[in-house]
C-alpha cells in the first residue's frame, strides 16, 4: 500500500525542531509520508476587528483554495488567536473527512492564564492538537474515551489530561479507511 502523504504548513516563526517533532509525531500517528513548508500569507483578510481574533473557517477555506499539493492531508500551523462563530475561540479546526485542517498555538501557552511558560507543555499540547485536528479529516469524530486524543478538548486541562495517541477503537476505525 501507497504511504500517505500530509503537507504540513508552518505560517510564522516555529523553531526547525518544534517542526520536526510535530512532524515525527504525525508520521508515527498517521503512517504518513510528511512534507514541510513555509506559508508567508498576509492573514489580515482573515481578522475580525470586532473580535481580535482570526476566523478559523475563512482561513481553512482559503487555504484549500491555494492548495496545489498533491498530499492527502494538509494542515498549517499558526500562532494567530482563532475562533469559529459559536465558539469564544478554539485550538484548531478541521475539515470532517476533507483535506485540510488549522491548528493554532496561540492558547496554549501558560502566560495568559497566570502561569509560568513551560514549552515542553505547550510542544505537548500543540502535538494534540494537531493529530486531532488530522484525526477529523481522515473521518474520526470525539471521543469517549478520555485518554484519546480525539477527546474533545474546551480547555488547555483538557488538553492536558489526553495522550498524544488515538485509542484503540480510534486506531481501528482509521485503520479500516486504508483496506
Amino acid at each position: 500500500m501507497k504511504k500517505k502523504s500530509i503537507q504540513l504548513v508552518s505560517h510564522g516563526q516555529f523553531e526547525d525542531s518544534f517542526i520536526d517533532t510535530i512532524a515525527e509525531d504525525i508520521a508515527r500517528e498517521f503512517n504518513a509520508e510528511i512534507k514541510t513548508e513555509e506559508c508567508h500569507a498576509d492573514l489580515n483578510a482573515f481578522y475580525a476587528p470586532s473580535r481580535r481574533q482570526y476566523d478559523a473557517n475563512k482561513l481553512i477555506r482559503f487555504l484549500e483554495e491555494q492548495s496545489e499539493t498533491k498530499a492527502l492531508k494538509i494542515i498549517c500551523l499558526c500562532q494567530v488567536d482563532l475562533f469559529i462563530p459559536i465558539l469564544t475561540y478554539i485550538f484548531g479546526q478541521a475539515v470532517y473527512k476533507g483535506k485540510t485542517a488549522i491548528a493554532s498555538i496561540y492558547r496554549l501557552k501558560n502566560e495568559p492564564y497566570g502561569m509560568k511558560s513551560d514549552d515542553d507543555l505547550v510542544l505537548d499540547r500543540f502535538r494534540k492538537v494537531v493529530i486531532h485536528e488530522l484525526g477529523h479529516t481522515f473521518g474520526l469524530v470525539h471521543c469517549q474515551v478520555p485518554s484519546c486524543v480525539m477527546r474533545s478538548s474546551t480547555y488547555v486541562e483538557d488538553l492536558d489530561q489526553k495522550k498524544i495517541h488515538l485509542c484503540k477503537h480510534c486506531r481501528n476505525h482509521m485503520e479500516t479507511l486504508f483496506e
